[in-house]
């Protein structure tokens, strides 16, 4: 088992078979195998010749090492993709038809040969489809011929009124267009009845009312659940066919709308560690390309594994097209990237800084982005187990209304 794994791997990276002449010719393999060059399949042909197979990368050091003990060296047998390349690429007439058959794949892969128009009904999409003719693209047309992307957008939106936005990209030989049509916005259905209450405590800082009747003013104390805008307004109406003039009271009942921003305060725990570790990329990086079938990839440059204590790995995989039509053949990239991991030492000031930064950050995220945070303060400060404990007072100017729904029967 183990020597079938050898024989796949070096036929990677190619092999060769030596013939070795002299006196007591074992001894020269067994150097070799002493220095790191794996040998294998050794065989003695007779007293002074003995045959073995090394990794084509190992030749360069067996004849360094020959140097030293002056055998008769012949390479008797070359095997491994790396000769069977080179033999492939010394027959003329085979090469010649591989470069003439690429040139016609890149000369068909930069035509044109189908437009795909989604989003539209099919009456624009025929429109768009007349138009895209009058304007010369169409299928078979010379990529390198067209207009920008941007330009074909402007004149499609200028030349059919139905259309609200269009946009286009090209993708390989397809040219894609994605539209959406001119809509009527329908008014939306005007709101129920109702109040604003607090959501949380807090102090009112500023009061705009734009409907319904403000119950709070500016720097009072609220609680969740108190009234801020009623959608209750009592009007007084003078009835002029009574004597007396006597006023009666009418309620009007609104959909209470209005900013009510107020000052809220929140604490947070946080602990930052003393220690931070974070990993960095050194810039050093080796690509591997594979050819890839289903489960199955097959090796097509960069073979052995970078000397990299740590390793970043990124993968991108790209189908191969013959023409219009995607091959189940892929080209993976493996970009490997040399990574160290760091660690830094905080101060604990450093520590309080991080945490304060930490804090703000959650809290925006819980708050939402109108949400503004006035002021911090650290309450308490500790450490223990190799960590600043901080709990941390915030001031916050956020808007606190929240909707609740009215019962015209009350």
């Amino acid at each position: 088992m183990g020597k079938e794994i050898i024989n796949n791997k070096s036929h990677l990276t190619g092999y060769v078979t030596i013939s070795v002449t002299g006196n007591l010719p074992e001894r020269f393999f067994q150097t070799c195998a002493n220095e790191g060059i794996m040998v294998w399949n050794v065989k003695k042909k007779s007293v002074k010749i003995c045959e073995g197979t090394i990794k084509l990368s190992d030749v360069q050091q067996l004849r360094k090492i020959n140097r030293r003990k002056n055998y008769k060296i012949k390479f008797t047998e070359k095997k491994g993709y790396p000769f069977f390349l080179r033999r492939i690429t010394k027959k003329k007439e085979l090469m010649f038809a591989l470069v003439c058959s690429l040139l016609l794949v890149v000369f068909l892969s930069n035509i044109i040969w189908k437009i795909n128009i989604t989003g539209v009904p099919k009456d624009i999409e025929e429109k768009i489809s007349r138009k895209m003719n009058d304007y010369g693209i169409h299928s078979g047309t010379w990529i390198f011929t067209l207009d920008s992307p941007n330009k074909i957008q402007r004149e499609l939106v200028e030349d059919i009124p139905e259309l609200l936005w269009v946009g286009v990209h090209q993708k390989g030989t397809t040219f894609f267009l994605e539209g959406v049509e001119k809509t009527i916005v329908k008014e939306e259905e005007p709101l129920g009845p109702r109040n604003l209450i607090a959501s949380k405590k807090g102090i009112i800082k500023k009061l705009y009312v734009s409907n319904g009747m403000p119950k709070v003013k500016v720097n009072d104390y609220v609680k969740p659940g108190d009234l801020l805008v009623s959608g209750v307004i009592n009007e007084n109406e003078q009835d002029e066919k009574e004597e007396n003039k006597e006023e009666q009271s009418k309620k009007k009942y609104v959909a209470a709308e209005g900013d009510i921003t107020a000052t809220t305060w929140y604490e947070v725990i946080v602990n930052v560690p003393l220690t931070a570790s974070h990993e960095s990329l050194t810039g050093e990086q080796e690509k591997r390309y594979y050819a890839k079938l289903g489960n199955f990839q097959l090796p097509i440059w960069g073979f052995s594994d970078p000397d990299y204590q740590s390793v970043h790995r990124e993968r991108k995989e790209t189908p191969l097209y013959f023409l219009k039509w995607k091959m189940p053949v892929k080209i993976v990239e493996m970009v490997l990237s040399e990574k160290t991991h760091n660690k830094n030492k905080r101060t604990e000031d450093e520590a309080v800084q991080v945490g304060i930064m930490q804090a703000k950050k959650e809290l925006k995220i819980k708050l939402g982005p109108e949400a503004k945070i006035l002021s911090e303060k650290v309450l308490h400060e500790s450490k223990e187990n190799g960590k600043v404990k901080l709990n941390l007072y915030f001031n916050v100017e956020e808007d606190i209304a929240t909707a609740q729904p009215l019962d015209q029967g009350d």
